[in-house]
């Protein structure tokens, strides 16, 4: 098996377990209290899965609002490209990502932990 990726991030970290060029594939660890950017990708889909925990979800609908939903361990939600989203913990959460492989792939809007960037470029 290939070695796994552990990449830090403010509210917690990531496990990257598959990269390749037809998908991607994460374990992301969220500390309760901490908070995502608002952010969307140009290009990248993603689908996430609560494994653990609890969280809130803002996505933006067709229409362009934003909206917040509670999200459970066992929710789905997809992610298309261009729709901003961020998630909350409530509790100490543990998502699952599956996407398409474009992992730099981040607009964020907006950032508690001051990483705007509107170019596209991940700052990670």
């Amino acid at each position: 098996m290939e070695n796994l990726i552990k990449i830090k991030k403010p509210w917690g970290y990531e496990i990257c377990f598959a990269n390749t060029d037809k998908y991607a594939g994460k374990i992301i660890f969220f500390k309760k209290g901490h908070v995502s950017s608002l952010h969307y990708h140009r290009v990248k889909h993603e689908t996430i899965y609560l494994d653990s925990g609890l969280m809130k979800l803002t996505l933006e609908d067709e229409n362009h609002n934003l909206k917040t939903r509670e999200f459970q361990a066992g929710d789905v939600a997809i992610i298309p490209p261009g729709r901003k989203h961020r998630v909350e913990a409530l509790q100490n959460s543990r998502i699952i990502e599956v996407s398409t492989p474009e992992l730099d792939d981040v607009v964020r809007v907006d950032d508690f932990y001051g990483r705007i960037n509107l170019n596209g470029e991940n700052k990670r």
